[in-house]
């Protein structure tokens, strides 16, 4: 047995034969000669026309299969294929080097995907990878050479360096019991749409393909079995009987797990001693709404809504952003839906959206600061956000908010937004406004502004960074980066007394509401309302359902006096219960 291990991508433990699948080569392509330039750049726009159509395609059958989320994957590819910038590029080339059609648009895809990859911004690096899919798709058309198509001839788990979106969507989901990559990341679009269709991933697996007997990397014999784990990253070549019975036990206890989830999602969560907390889903896709109202999710605390900005060349229409607003409003009636406006900017740069290189983008012009230059993409989601509002019960709140003239600028916004849409005559519904206390001078100031907003959410992720000057994806800084120290649970007490004397409603949205131990230090300082994954509410409802609320309110004033997260930890672990009877 040789052990391998890469990086978690989707969930679940499987074992099985195996099938490697490799791309289908783009061509190279060649030259030409200057008189038939025309007629190259004339052949160039029909294979991306029918490379678009093609995408369309498969955008369409990801939809049929319940995944509209997912299907937008391919509606976007269909859009670099149209995109005039690609083809733009491609054209010089054409014209001024007197490359064939193939040669071009295969450099013009590498030159368009080299932009994305220099923005050094994980999400947007992964999509280069869908920049260079399209070249090679619309390379193979040219070259008249087909789509590969590689199918399984029975149930296996699928192996590559890397697998293109499109022929992730189109493996036979009957027969694929798993994806290994040996490159690839967590956020490219083959990871999500694994996710998506409950397919247990590994990404990241260094040295995989040389050891399941890569010829052209000198690899040995091949191994008969694999067993991937895709919440750790483990993956096992040839696993013993032992690793053979752990699997196997793992994924009859995954399944009886998730039956008990279901069934116990009804439940409240409700200390023993008769205090109710609400748990509340974060989603980053109107297609998350289903998984989490299974879990039990009663509303939404958090809804991201970049995705609807990502992977394009402009911003999305009003009506774009209506539908997907509306959709998850309707799915969760009568519960609330709190939407999130565009957190994007700094570290989450947009090329559509000019910003300028900044030197410490954490604590640049991101998320509602764009608004102050570019008031027009906040005032058209607020828009949206009113009409979707007719549908149900909306919240809004703005990220990224550090003082009372921040505040001043939402409403303003907000404002702006009600006053387009009656002078349009379009249907108005209500929403409440709020902001995201993610930034501490937020919450030392809040008594200036709370009394003109309905409510506010604890954004811990950032406010710990802020808090403890750690950068999130540091790894020699984990020891500063746990939700129980000390200094962010005092300014979550302030957060909680100062909402309370503004009448505001207070949530957390941050992955420190989804950390049992951390959930119940929540509740005992007072929280009454947590949003969380959807994958997290299960263990979260049962903690909560096991301790009396005079307990954790102890231990959370004790803790308030605590030198260290570790002893923090040390008081909130043991109240949390695995097994609580129903």
């Amino acid at each position: 047995m040789k052990h391998l291990h890469g990086v978690s991508a989707a969930p679940g433990v499987v074992r099985g034969a195996w099938v490697r699948i490799d791309p289908s080569p783009a061509p190279a392509g060649g030259t030409i000669d200057p008189e038939a330039i025309g007629a190259e750049i004339a052949r160039l726009a029909a294979a991306s026309t029918a490379a678009a159509a093609d995408l369309g395609t498969i955008a369409g059958r990801v939809r049929e299969d319940g995944h509209p989320d997912e299907a937008a994957i391919f509606d976007a590819q269909a859009a670099i294929a149209r995109d005039p910038a690609l083809a733009t590029m491609a054209s010089e080339r054409i014209e001024q080097s007197h490359e064939d059609a193939i040669r071009a648009v295969r450099a013009a895809a590498e030159a368009f995907a080299a932009q994305l990859r220099s923005l050094d911004d994980e999400l947007l690096a992964a999509r280069a990878a869908d920049v260079v899919d399209v070249g090679g798709r619309i390379a193979r058309r040219l070259a008249g050479r087909p789509e590969s198509t590689a199918g399984l001839d029975r149930p296996s788990i699928v192996v590559a360096d890397d697998l293109a979106p499109s022929v992730t969507a189109t493996l036979p989901r009957d027969r694929l019991l798993g994806i290994a990559l040996e490159g690839s990341s967590p956020t490219a679009h083959a990871a999500i749409l694994a996710r998506a269709y409950g397919i247990p991933a590994v990404v990241g697996v260094a040295d995989l393909l040389t050891a399941l007997g890569d010829p052209s990397n000198g690899g040995g014999s091949a191994p008969s079995e694999l067993a991937i784990d895709g919440a750790s990253g483990d993956v096992y070549l040839d696993p013993d009987s032992a690793t053979r019975d752990r699997f196997d036990a793992g994924a009859d206890a995954g399944r009886r797990r998730h039956e008990s989830d279901v069934i116990e999602a009804a439940l409240p969560a409700v200390t023993l001693d008769g205090t109710e907390v609400a748990l509340l889903a974060n989603i980053g896709t109107p297609d998350e709404s289903e998984a989490a109202i299974a879990l039990g999710a009663e509303g939404v605390g958090l809804f991201r809504t970049e995705f609807l900005f990502l992977e394009r060349t402009g911003p999305p229409s009003e009506n774009e952003q209506v539908a997907a607003y509306d959709r998850v409003v309707r799915a969760f009636a009568p519960h609330p839906v709190t939407i999130r406006l565009l957190d994007v900017g700094g570290d989450k740069p947009i090329p559509y959206l000019p910003i300028g290189e900044e030197a410490n983008p954490f604590l640049g012009v991101r998320a509602l600061r764009l608004a102050y230059g570019q008031p027009d993409l906040f005032v058209t989601q607020l828009r949206a956000c009113y009409r979707a509002a007719a549908a149900g019960h909306l919240k809004v709140m703005a990220p990224m908010v550090a003082d009372a003239g921040d505040v001043d600028l939402l409403l303003a916004l907000a404002e702006h937004a009600r006053g387009d849409l009656a002078a349009a005559g379009q249907p108005v519904g209500t929403i409440a406004l709020g902001v995201m206390l993610e930034i501490p001078a937020a919450i030392l100031v809040a008594d200036s502004y709370a009394p003109r907003l309905a409510f506010a959410s604890l954004g811990t992720n950032d406010l710990m960074q802020y808090t403890m000057a750690v950068d999130r994806g540091n790894a020699r800084l984990d020891r500063y980066r746990d939700a129980l120290h000390p200094a962010l649970l005092r300014l979550v007490k302030q957060a909680v007394d100062v909402s309370a004397r503004g009448g505001l409603e207070l949530s957390v949205c941050g992955e420190m509401a989804g950390d049992p131990a951390a959930a119940l230090a929540l509740v005992g300082l007072g929280l009454r309302e947590l949003s969380m994954a959807s994958s997290s509410l299960p263990a979260v409802r049962r903690a909560i359902r096991g301790v009396r609320l005079s307990t954790l309110a102890a231990e959370a004033s004790a803790a308030l006096d605590d030198p260290s997260a570790r002893s923090i930890r040390a008081r909130f672990e043991p109240l949390v219960a695995v097994d609580v009877p129903a």
